[in-house]
């Protein structure tokens, strides 16, 4: 049987580089040493980790159901004139 670390490497197929700082990569892999894994496997778990949260934050959001209603009129109103986005819209790009 394979040890947990080959397991997770099986399918691994792309490379990621990144250069870091002496006492950075210190940091990391003292974290990795601690929870007893090795550098890549810590910093991909992380970034993944890292990754979904932020995927998440941005993608679902709670609401109760008061707030629900009120959410669900904006959504249904026309949107309000704004003057600064009309503007932003219709001025000509500096590169243009």
């Amino acid at each position: 049987m394979l040890a947990r670390s080959k397991m997770d490497n099986l399918g691994r197929n792309q490379v990621i580089n990144i250069r870091v700082q002496e006492q950075q990569r210190d940091l990391i892999d003292n974290a990795a040493s601690i929870l007893g894994k090795n550098r890549s496997d810590f910093m991909l778990e992380v970034a993944c980790r890292e990754a979904e949260k932020v995927i998440c934050d941005k993608t679902f959001f709670a609401l109760n159901e008061e707030k629900y209603q009120e959410f669900l009129t904006m959504l249904d109103s026309p949107p309000k004139a704004n003057e600064e986005i009309r503007k932003l819209l219709t001025t000509k790009s500096p590169w243009d």
